[in-house]
């Protein structure tokens, strides 16, 4: 396969962190959402987070240089959506050749693990008493994912991208009001972990808005990826904490599952949709797929031209049916032979399409046959509907481009809100707790089973308009991670809505249940009275679904940022310079 060709590492460490450091002590214009102008360009949740990958796209790094030093310093500022402890998806974009490639990161279940690990006397275990033990803990497979992507694809060491997280680790920042919900959310599961609640908790309460939150263990952590590579997180000292952690908490981890552990570089899935290539992940990413066949659906109906209630009510119910398919398909390629030709057919689509009511939406939606449309000859079972498990919604999603042209989207996540609750111990990081996103029972395509990785909803997405990048898209969610990419899409290409208000929208997650999940608000607006005349049912708790960050590319050759106007705390974008 061929690489980037590389710039000489030849900056020094000490000046370059000296530099670093300089930076992030600059007093920082007031964070904003959008922003629009020349060079590189970043979209985080978290404002030190695009500084970072500013400072290092200002040293002459490129997007996945930037994109790295930006996940990092989210490990420390949004340490219960993401961190080395868990793992995720890049879609990277090579502009010299004109290619995309993704890298599979995802963690995967230990060699221990059977069919039924989360079952108990034959029925399927507590959800919540798993989640918060050492059974819910996949290998992680950030750091080894970073490695590849840096050693392949981009221009600086570990030790130059992960100098503006470890100073910021160092120095420590002010907690915002969500940090300090999201720590009250989950004293109960921290308190069981003295590590983690010797970091979160102050007398076993919350950590309190506006304390200074300093983080040396994880700083150390940094430091020694930044001495040792990658393989100081997979052997050695780290390695042996991790796994002496995961099973001092019931679960069965060995140092030949850290040090088995390998990245995927995959052939990302690639669909179009009205003039546009889309470019998102492959399986064990549900994500790429499932956004691919709902929009091939959609792609049928002249949405333009409706009145936007007929447009979202099609939306929904093609999201309904995209999701029966998911559910009962998908999962680890290594392990399940899935029907993807099928599934991505237009033809299997147009068949799909016939089962949606314009008028009327439908209760629960069948799973089609794709096979059929597999070009495949022999004669598969066909699986019956699965329902949608549970997925937790907590991960996060960044997006950098650089002067280049280069582009990368990056979702990545420990799963619940606090990962699986477990600090390792003098390391300052939480522990995922992915393998909660198997099906705890079968027969599924999903079950658990040793070195296998869990369906996945994070959903990275790339779009390209005539050979040239359009705009990058994802963000986190659990499954609404999908409903959340898809509707973008769906507002900025089918109803004409800018990014920011295509972003902005009142989001609609439709996921094949009885009930529409919604945000709070949406219920008794004018907007929701014309969608319940179709049939559509509400979500009776409404709860505030994804942060999206996105890049748009201007036919200008500006570049605009685009980040969450109003959830999670208001986004950061930053762009190298802006436009006037």
């Amino acid at each position: 396969m061929t690489t980037l060709i590389r710039p000489t590492r030849t900056v020094l460490a000490s000046s370059f962190t000296l530099s670093i450091l300089i930076s992030l002590a600059l007093p920082a214009a007031a964070k904003t959402p959008v922003a629009t102008g020349t060079g590189g360009a970043v979209a985080t949740i978290s404002e030190p987070a695009s500084q970072a990958a500013i400072a290092i796209l200002n040293q002459g790094g490129n997007a996945v240089d930037a994109a790295v030093a930006a996940a990092a310093t989210l490990g420390v500022t949004d340490p219960f959506s993401c961190g080395i402890g868990g793992g995720g998806f890049m879609v990277i974009y090579l502009a010299k050749e004109k290619r995309v490639i993704t890298i599979d990161h995802r963690e995967t279940a230990p060699a221990s693990f059977t069919p039924t690990v989360f079952q108990q006397d034959g029925k399927p275990m507590d959800f919540d008493t798993v989640v918060a033990s050492g059974r819910s803990v996949g290998v992680p497979g950030t750091v080894r994912g970073w490695h590849e992507a840096l050693d392949r694809y981009g221009s600086m060491s570990f030790r130059q991208v992960l100098a503006p997280a470890t100073a910021l680790a160092d120095k420590g920042f002010k907690v915002s009001a969500n940090f300090s919900h999201l720590a009250q959310e989950n004293e109960a599961k921290f308190a069981m972990f003295p590590a983690t609640a010797a970091l979160y908790l102050r007398n076993g309460k919350a950590i309190s808005e506006g304390t200074l939150l300093r983080n040396p263990d994880l700083a150390n952590a940094y430091r020694t990826l930044a001495a040792g590579g990658v393989k100081a997180f997979y052997s050695g000292k780290m390695a042996r904490a991790i796994v002496d952690t995961v099973n001092a908490h019931s679960g069965q981890m060995t140092l030949a599952d850290l040090s088995n552990y390998e990245a995927r570089l995959r052939q990302p899935v690639h669909s179009t949709y009205r003039g546009y290539d889309l470019y998102g992940m492959p399986l064990p990413g549900s994500g790429g797929i499932a956004i691919a066949e709902a929009l091939n659906i959609l792609e049928g109906y002249d949405l333009r031209s409706m009145p936007r209630e007929k447009a979202e009510h099609l939306y929904l119910e093609a999201s309904r049916l995209a999701f029966a398919d998911r559910n009962a398909y998908l999962a680890d390629p290594e392990f399940v032979d899935a029907p993807v030709t099928g599934l991505l057919s237009k033809e299997y689509a147009a068949r799909r399409r016939e089962l949606i009511n314009p008028e009327q939406a439908s209760v629960q939606a069948p799973v089609g046959d794709p096979y059929p449309f597999q070009n495949d000859s022999s004669i598969p079972l066909r699986p019956n509907a699965n329902k949608l498990i549970a997925e937790s919604a907590h991960t996060t999603h960044l997006t950098v481009s650089d002067k280049d042209g280069n582009i990368v989207a990056y979702t990545f996540t420990i799963e619940a809100w606090g990962g699986s609750g477990i600090v390792v111990p003098g390391y300052g990081f939480l522990l995922n707790n992915e393998m909660t996103d198997f099906d705890f029972s079968g027969p599924a395509p999903n079950v658990p089973e040793a070195g296998k990785r869990p369906r996945s909803s994070m959903s990275p997405t790339i779009a390209f308009r005539n050979g040239k990048p359009a705009f990058s898209i994802g963000s986190p969610g659990g499954s609404t991670i999908i409903t959340t990419v898809l509707q973008t899409i769906f507002n900025h290409v089918d109803l004409g809505m800018s990014m920011p208000d295509a972003v902005n929208a009142p989001r609609l997650s439709e996921r094949n249940g009885m009930n529409t999940d919604i945000e709070p608000g949406f219920a008794g607006t004018a907007q929701a009275l014309a969608l319940e005349k179709t049939g559509q049912h509400w979500s009776k708790t409404p709860e505030e679904i994804g942060a999206a960050n996105a890049l748009v590319f201007n036919q200008d050759g500006t570049v605009t940022a685009v980040s969450e106007g109003h959830r999670h705390g208001v986004g950061s974008a930053l762009v190298q310079k802006t436009a006037h």
